[in-house]
């Protein structure tokens, strides 16, 4: 566990001896897009349907807005407290080259995200800039998921797959997600039939699927049965869903499915991979696998911190 103790306050809850957590580390490394850094450099988010402000002083970490229930039912988990980020990092930096970038990177934290509403963030992440994401991903929450009160300002929870249900591409088009607005719509669609199902089968109302194979096929798009999957069948199951090949699939699995083998390659983390390890004419596929076989299940972890060390210093190769 990676504190010591949390405490009510009268505007949140505190994190006591906290260890391993640097709100820009944690923010700024490429897992998430529904965090803003404020001008008192504390950072205000949207995450499971609340919104909360987190602020650093010292070894103590305070959540605005929240409470002890909530923290026990949701931060702790979301920000995965309960994991020992110091071993992480020592059996990663037995590696020289590795050193480096966690020491650079050493507050990092990987976030226990929604699978939905990572699946759908990072099908508009490609081929797409962190500050275009996030403004697609912001929309999208303003035109169609719920307002949230704060300091006087309106937020808005990333929208629930009923809340998307029967929407087209251009709807999504209208919120900036250009091409990748028929993959979002796709997606949605296919996540609904399978809600749609489970309900009609726990409910013992009206029709539902008789025929095995359409009701295999069908399943094939449950998120909670593709999460429990293992890391290899999960990484192919998600590429069944439009818009999301290998990489996408790597992200969805390490931001949200505590796949923690995944490697992620982006043009960031291609670029500390030929920086630290590689001939700068190594496959996209064959740098997954090196990493795999590298870094084994701390290959996430590293990635993360890989990622964060490449473009805070503008590695070029």
């Amino acid at each position: 566990m990676d504190y010591k103790i949390v405490e009510a306050i009268p505007e949140g809850v505190v994190i006591r001896g906290v260890k391993n957590f640097e709100l820009p580390h944690i923010f700024d490394c490429g897992q998430c897009f529904r965090w803003e850094r404020q001008q008192n450099g504390n950072y205000i988010g949207v995450a499971r349907g609340r919104v909360i402000e987190l602020e650093k002083q010292g070894e103590d970490v305070i959540i605005y807005n929240t409470t002890l229930e909530d923290f026990s039912g949701i931060w702790e988990q979301y920000f995965d407290l309960q994991r020992d980020y110091g071993k992480i990092k020592e059996e990663l930096s037995e590696d020289p080259l590795l050193h480096k970038a966690v020491e650079y990177g050493h507050g990092i934290r990987l976030l226990q995200q929604d699978p939905f509403e990572i699946t759908l963030s990072f099908i508009i992440s490609a081929r797409n800039s962190i500050p275009v994401i996030m403004k697609t991903i912001k929309r999208i929450s303003e035109a169609y998921g719920k307002p949230i009160e704060y300091k006087g300002n309106t937020y808005y929870a990333f929208p629930t797959p009923e809340e998307l249900k029967g929407l087209g591409a251009e709807a999504f088009e209208a919120c900036g997600a250009s091409f990748r607005s028929k993959y979002l719509s796709d997606t949605v669609a296919k996540v609904n039939m399978v809600i749609d199902e489970i309900k009609a089968r726990e409910n013992s109302e009206g029709q539902f699927l008789e025929n095995p194979v359409e009701l295999q096929e069908l399943l094939a798009y449950d998120l909670n049965a593709i999460k429990a999957l293992d890391a290899d069948a999960c990484h192919i199951a998600l590429q069944n869903f439009s818009g999301i090949g290998p990489k996408v699939a790597d992200c969805i699995m390490l931001f949200s499915m505590g796949k923690y083998s995944a490697f992620p390659v982006d043009v960031w983390v291609k670029r500390a991979m030929q920086h630290f390890y590689l001939a700068p004419d190594v496959s996209l596929p064959k740098m997954r696998i090196f990493a795999r076989e590298k870094f084994g299940e701390l290959s996430g972890f590293a990635q993360q911190y890989l990622f964060y060390y490449a473009r805070e210093n503008n590695i070029q190769v």
